[in-house]
């Protein structure tokens, strides 16, 4: 079963993928929008992740403040959940995601990325820790 996790952003959305025995996640791309209203060509772009990798699921990053409040992220994040839905007929599962960009940061900076190159990463790395996270709560 192959699962994609996005991690969305107000103008862009990582992109990570498991393997087919749900134990490794890899991190995709980055799709890129120049407006955070945009989304039609986001959802076309995941749409056809969905197709090309096959995909059974997707772990969407669930954007819950520190103190596990929610706030306007949230909201977005459940509109954009809804239209993915409708637009892939996958089932969408929530993964918290506190955490998760500094996790990314910290990653880069043990692979020696430089800070002014990260921006170009973050987001697909943020989506690949997410995944992780789903993957390791599940083995439990």
């Amino acid at each position: 079963m192959r699962l994609l996790a996005l991690d969305f952003g107000s103008k862009t959305v990582g992109v990570a993928v498991s393997d087919t025995l749900g134990l490794t996640a890899s991190a995709v791309e980055i799709i890129r929008r120049k407006s955070p209203n945009k989304l039609r060509q986001t959802l076309a772009r995941i749409e056809q992740l969905v197709r090309e990798y096959d995909v059974d699921r997707i772990i969407l990053g669930y954007p819950v403040m520190l103190d596990g409040s929610e706030g306007e992220r949230v909201e977005k994040t459940k509109e954009f959940a809804s239209m993915l839905e409708r637009r892939t007929g996958k089932e969408i599962i929530f993964q918290d995601e506190r955490l998760t960009t500094v996790e990314a940061y910290e990653i880069m900076d043990m692979m020696g990325i430089k800070k002014e190159d990260r921006y170009h990463y973050v987001d697909m790395v943020a989506a690949k820790v997410i995944l992780e996270d789903y993957l390791n709560r599940e083995k439990r």
